[in-house]
């Protein structure tokens, strides 16, 4: 049995997909582009997109009564990998600890242009 988990602090899908899915004590959060949900802008900069696509996943996943903590996954979708570092560190400052498996990779793009898309999933 699936669950939809859906945050009004988080943007809304822009195709036929949810926000993220729970199933069997895991969330799956569906790619987070750099888009805040009050505004609809678009932040700036590499380190401006990596937080605000963090802080997307993070109120999607409070909305599903969990934290960063949680998270044991996630793939950072990059539109250069110039990019990296600058993701790296804003990345860096949303884990405490035991940092989550990841994948980064290079794409040749992204919706809306963006510079950052982030996945993940998470436990209970």
């Amino acid at each position: 049995m699936k669950k939809v988990i859906c945050s009004a602090k988080a943007p809304g899908a822009i195709g036929p997909y949810s926000q993220a899915i729970e199933a069997n004590g895991m969330v799956f959060v569906s790619g987070q582009l750099p888009i805040d949900a009050a505004t609809g802008q678009m932040a700036e900069g590499i380190e401006g997109q990596a937080r605000q696509s963090l802080e997307n996943i993070k109120h999607i996943l409070e909305e599903a009564g969990l934290t960063m903590g949680n998270i044991v996954k996630t793939t950072v979708f990059l539109q250069d990998m110039s990019l990296f570092a600058g993701m790296n560190g804003v990345y860096a400052t949303y884990f405490d600890g035991a940092f989550p498996a990841r994948s980064a990779v290079a794409v040749k793009a992204l919706p809306k242009d963006a510079l950052v898309e982030i996945e993940c999933i998470a436990v209970r």
